[in-house]
């Protein structure tokens, strides 16, 4: 720092709150201090900021499914890079931990105990997640991405408007003239299981066809073609169906062509999310949006409050529907 300050012709102070965040610093010497950085090289070191601060400038995303979920899942792709780049903005790093085994999770609570991060970003979470009781009970700062399926917990969350999109798309097939709508719903282990299931039944009600409801066990294409394989067996005349999220409605659309059924002529077909995959089924997927950029910001920006000591409430955001060919 002496030596930027030298280079710059500004005091070692200037040099400090220019670090720090410009405080009081004429736009000359901030011109200056930084030329003077990049002409020395010089960069902060981080460690040694951490002791004044107490703060390590690291957020952990931390995600409670298997390895291959985070690169068969674009949803979570779409979280973790806009999480990035949102913490990018005040040089603040992401720190990517996974936490599907028992081993895992004791890995994470050691490290984010530690004091290796200043804040947690939790996805997917499951209900009896030890994970999501044991950071809750730590007083962490923790964000959820989504409704925790535990209603005890008391971190807050931000969320897609789970149940109303379910709601939307369901009206949508029902509006269309079909009358036998089945659903392949989510594992109700997850919120957005429980949840979409909840709003497909909001509309339906008394008119779900009978075992038209059939639970995938996660949400992966397989999970989708095999839910919808037991739907055609136990619902053979269904003529639409509501899909959990897009990429079981991959699976579901695989296993509704080798049945020869047509879509949309036979069976019209809605997903949920609205992700990369969406656009690129055949036929196009129709689906609700649910906003994951604006999702990772809002979850970003309640982790800042939280790690400022400031008061922080859970955000749930609103879905809307994306008419494709499917349906």
């Amino acid at each position: 720092m002496e030596d930027v300050a030298e280079v710059a012709g500004v005091s070692r102070g200037t040099v400090s709150r220019v670090l720090n965040g410009a405080f009081h610093v004429s736009p000359e010497s901030q011109a200056a201090v930084r030329a003077a950085m990049r002409e020395t090289g010089y960069v902060v070191n981080q460690s040694a900021r951490s002791l004044v601060t107490r703060r390590s400038g690291a957020v952990a995303f931390v995600l409670s499914e298997p390895q291959d979920r985070l690169f068969e899942d674009p949803v979570f792709n779409v979280l973790l890079r806009a999480c990035t780049q949102i913490l990018a903005e005040d040089d603040s790093s992401l720190v990517l931990m996974l936490a599907s085994t028992p081993q895992e999770r004791t890995r994470v609570m050691r490290f984010v105990q530690g004091g290796h991060v200043d804040g947690v970003l939790l996805v997917s979470t499951h209900t009896g997640d030890p994970l999501a009781t044991e950071l809750d009970a730590a007083g962490l700062p923790v964000v959820v991405c989504g409704r925790p399926p535990d209603a005890g917990l008391r971190m807050p969350y931000v969320a897609a408007d789970d149940r109303g999109g379910a709601r939307l798309i369901t009206q949508y097939l029902l509006d269309q003239g079909r009358h036998r709508i089945a659903t392949v719903a989510g594992p109700d282990d997850t919120a957005g299981g429980v949840e979409r299931l909840a709003g497909y039944r909001d509309v339906l009600g008394a008119r779900v066809p009978d075992r038209g409801v059939v639970r995938a066990t996660d949400f992966s294409i397989a999970a989708g073609h095999a839910a919808m394989a037991a739907l055609l067996a136990g619902c053979p005349d269904l003529d639409a169906v509501f899909v959990a999220s897009d990429l079981l409605a991959v699976g579901a659309l695989e296993a509704l062509h080798a049945a020869g059924r047509r879509v949309p002529d036979d069976v019209l077909v809605g997903g949920f999310d609205d992700s990369a995959i969406a656009p690129a089924t055949r036929p196009p997927l129709t689906t609700v949006r649910q906003p994951l950029a604006q999702v990772a910001a809002e979850m970003v920006e309640v982790l800042r409050q939280l790690i400022d000591g400031r008061p922080a409430s859970s955000r749930v955001l609103p879905t809307t529907l994306v008419r494709r060919g499917s349906a």
